[in-house]
């Protein structure tokens, strides 16, 4: 969208200022989406972009006054988001995976309650992202950037740099626009980019899952899920192992425990997914721009099957180089999932 339209002399903006609120949500609508992406990127957690956007648009709307027409209505709205969404973290802090809190474990861990003092990361409903950049002078694409990788990476950033590496390299905005939104100087953005680009380029890994995806083809990613699935669905262990690199790892937020290697990983499979859970049923879906396994589990083949884990795969060429299994099944809803099976 161009920087040039929705300005202050649009007709919608002098409507919305006399508290027309169909002119101000005509204004939002076309950016909403992105919006909400901006969010979760800066917070990991689809919960908390909600209501950071919601938040945020009303923030927006109580203070459309100050929009004077000097940048464009998407420049403005992602100023407002940006702070909303640095308040949130510093209330809330850092969301995270099990693998940074401990090491790995060796052997399948078999009682263990789950951890609700950590704010976790979670999931991303991609359906609604564009593909490729969202624009020419971006680093990342749009999927790219709520890769699972790329947004724990995020959390391990202080929130300016976050904000500043989200804004220049995913969304194209400039040194000065940064500067503006985060009241500080382009000095002072430029320190961040560079502080924050290190720190991604160290924990993420590549080529990117967008790239690997598209090395494979989608009929080729999609085979890969449902093997995946079909392999816990009938309780084969050396199927399911067939499926993994030899360095796999295997993590469940909220759980803590989590496994790296594929003789941990096959432990743990089957002892827990594979033994002691009676029935599967398993829709292939996608989540963060990756290939994804949404899983429900009932008392037998025959009986009801209540949502249990989105299942993100990270693949390596066309192997499963990590699964992370968020054990939440009040996900399914964000997903337009059902909450049962019969």
């Amino acid at each position: 969208m161009s920087e040039d339209i929705l300005r202050a002399e649009d007709p919608d903006v002098a409507e919305a200022r006399n508290g027309d609120d169909a002119a101000f949500n005509r204004l939002v609508e076309p950016l909403r989406r992105e919006l909400h992406a901006h969010c979760y990127r800066m917070l990991g957690s689809t919960h908390d972009a909600d209501d950071a956007l919601q938040d945020a648009l009303l923030r927006a709307w109580r203070g459309l006054e100050r929009f004077e027409g000097r940048s464009s209505m998407r420049t403005w709205l992602y100023t407002v988001a940006t702070r909303t969404c640095l308040d949130t973290a510093a209330a809330r802090g850092k969301r995270a995976l099990p693998m940074d809190l401990g090491p790995s474990s060796e052997r399948a861990v078999l009682e263990h309650a789950p951890v609700t003092e950590v704010a976790w990361l979670g999931p991303y409903p991609d359906a609604s992202l564009g593909r490729g950049p969202a624009g020419p002078d971006t680093r990342y694409e749009q999927r790219e950037a709520v890769e699972l990788a790329f947004v724990a990476a995020l959390q391990h950033l202080p929130g300016n740099q976050r904000a500043a590496l989200l804004l220049f390299d995913v969304l194209g905005f400039s040194a000065a626009e940064i500067a503006s939104t985060m009241d500080t100087s382009v000095a002072a953005v430029n320190s961040a980019l560079q502080r924050a680009r290190a720190i991604v380029a160290e924990k993420v890994p590549s080529p990117s899952q967008q790239q690997t995806l598209r090395k494979l083809e989608d009929a080729r990613v999609r085979e890969i899920a449902a093997d995946f699935a079909s392999a816990l669905d009938r309780g084969d262990a050396d199927a399911l192992v067939a499926l993994l690199t030899e360095d796999v790892t295997w993590s469940m937020p909220p759980l803590a425990h989590w496994y790296r290697g594929i003789e941990a990983v096959a432990d743990f499979a089957v002892e827990v997914p594979i033994s002691r859970c009676p029935s599967w049923r398993n829709e292939v879906i996608t989540a963060n721009g990756q290939p994804t396994v949404a899983c429900y589990v009932g008392e037998s083949a025959d009986a009801v099957h209540h949502a249990w884990s989105i299942n993100v795969l990270s693949l390596r060429d066309d192997r499963i180089h990590e699964i992370t299994s968020f054990l939440d099944p009040a996900l399914f809803a964000q997903f337009g999932l059902p909450p049962t099976k019969p």
